[in-house]
């Protein structure tokens, strides 16, 4: 699995979830406990990761959402 996006903002978090279903991009979304028990600091922001043969498509998606600037660097060699 492959970190897509990192997020102290549930909103931007159930988005990138909405859309990644609605795609039938399969995901997975975690600390979100974590996230909930820190509270407001923003310590312990939610990830959200697809496996790594969807990256590509899933960025793509993200990006023409308008939410392209969100995500975490593509850190391939």
């Amino acid at each position: 699995m492959k970190e897509l996006i990192r997020s102290n903002d549930p909103v931007l978090i159930s988005f990138v979830s909405a859309l990644l279903k609605e795609a039938g991009i399969a995901f997975t979304v975690l600390d979100t406990n974590m996230s909930v028990m820190e509270g407001s600091i923003g310590v312990l922001p939610q990830r959200v990761l697809v496996d790594g043969g969807s990256v590509d498509r899933a960025r793509a998606l993200l990006t023409e959402a308008g939410v392209g600037n969100d995500l975490e660097r593509d850190n391939r060699s």
